[in-house]
């Protein structure tokens, strides 16, 4: 007879709070310099300004194009959903800029 399994928990991601800070584009797209976030992850992150931001379609279009860094650590082809964000910690989002 097999022994029964014991059920499997994932441990759940921690919402956490900080800054999102925009740049060039993105600032223009998002009109505001800044908003703050409440989110585990990236993912959560960008999922919920594109929400907050769903009235101006360039808003999503301009973060397709962006890079980010994380506390100053950038994120580069990593699934933004596996990028966890600290507590009061800052996500920059950088359009591509002109000669770079």
């Amino acid at each position: 007879m097999e022994a029964a399994r014991a059920p499997r928990h994932e441990e759940a991601a921690v919402t956490t709070t900080g800054t999102v800070r925009y740049w060039a584009a993105a600032k223009a797209a998002a009109g505001a310099a800044e908003e703050p976030y409440a989110a585990a992850t990236l993912a959560e992150a960008l999922d919920a300004a594109r929400t907050t931001h769903a009235a101006n379609p360039e808003f999503a279009r301009v973060l397709l194009r962006c890079s980010f860094l994380v506390d100053g650590v950038q994120v580069g082809s990593r699934d933004h959903a596996e990028v966890p964000l600290s507590q009061g910690g800052t996500v920059e989002v950088l359009p591509p800029f002109a000669g770079g």
